[in-house]
């Protein structure tokens, strides 16, 4: 089976601050790195490197960035497809990052805007009955039903991570066949927490829901179970890009043993973002190829 990822590409400008300003004062803050990010990129480059064939869509400019995104992406085992739009600037990420290992993040999104229906048609060309398709929250939502429904028409599995947050999200349950979903995000979309999230998009439609906890690990749920598996220690250095990396390790671990999302990826996701935190930066902080073969046989 293949995965299609359609989502967002950007480069990740990363600076290390002693704590999040105030409004109206001015920090010092030292520039740690600058690669690839973006949602949508950062899942395909962990399904990539955990074995699974990735078709990887975005939207890109015809900038400097643009040349970047290219080059950096083509060291990775992704199949890219990015579609150049002109006088579209590609999208750009700045992270803070505290001593504490937080982050807080800001992310254009021209570029991703720019994605069409007919870009999502041309994407998923190639895709057939039991492959995957994953989307994030950074599509337009002609876009992204636009996808969700060619993915039905197809019997591809769908899987959606709904961030950032946009106010049409709630439409998109049916269409949806695994939700993976953070404790804020949680709430914002269901005015519950744990396994009562879960449960709350059953009913709407969802058939397999991940909800992640941060340090406390993530819980399973299903119409026939609900689960939490702790999290892995790690020093948190940097949390940047550790829900993408759960997220794909998770997908990534189900589709390598054909099976639906169960206890065995959730520990696996834990072990790979458990190296993602220890690290700094986004797409480098990623376990790498060898890393991710030793905790998916394991």
């Amino acid at each position: 089976m293949r995965a299609f990822i359609i989502g967002n590409v950007a480069l990740d400008e990363t600076y290390s601050i002693s704590a999040l300003p105030e409004p109206g004062v001015s920090i010092f803050g030292t520039q740690a790195s600058r690669d690839l990010g973006g949602k949508g990129c950062n899942q395909a480059i962990v399904m990539a490197r955990c074995g699974v064939p990735t078709t990887f869509t975005a939207v890109i400019g015809e900038d400097d960035r643009a040349t970047t995104i290219r080059e950096t992406l083509a060291e990775e085992p992704v199949t890219a497809e990015l579609i150049s739009v002109a006088g579209v600037a590609s999208d750009l990420s700045i992270i803070l990052t505290t001593p504490d290992g937080e982050n807080s993040v800001i992310t254009t999104q021209a570029a991703a805007a720019a994605f069409t229906p007919d870009h999502i048609a041309h994407s998923l060309r190639a895709a057939k009955a039991g492959d995957l398709l994953a989307l994030q929250g950074n599509l337009t939502e002609a876009a992204t039903f636009t996808a969700l429904k060619l993915a039905r028409q197809i019997s591809m599995c769908t899987a959606f991570n709904p961030s950032p947050l946009q106010p049409w999200f709630p439409t998109l349950w049916p269409l949806i066949d695994i939700a993976f979903l953070n404790q804020s995000e949680a709430a914002a979309l269901t005015n519950r927490t744990d396994h009562a999230a879960g449960r709350f998009l059953l009913q709407q439609g969802v058939s397999t829901v991940v909800l992640t906890l941060g340090g406390e690990g993530s819980m399973l749920v299903t119409a026939d179970t609900a689960c939490h598996v702790p999290a892995t220690p790690a020093p948190a250095v940097d949390t940047t890009g550790a829900g993408d990396c759960f997220m794909g390790t998770a997908l990534a671990s189900a589709l390598r043993r054909s099976c639906a999302i169960d206890e065995q990826a959730l520990r696996e996701a834990a072990r790979a973002s458990a190296i993602t935190v220890s690290r700094r930066g986004t797409r480098l902080a990623f376990p790498t190829a060898e890393e991710m073969k030793e905790i998916l046989s394991a």
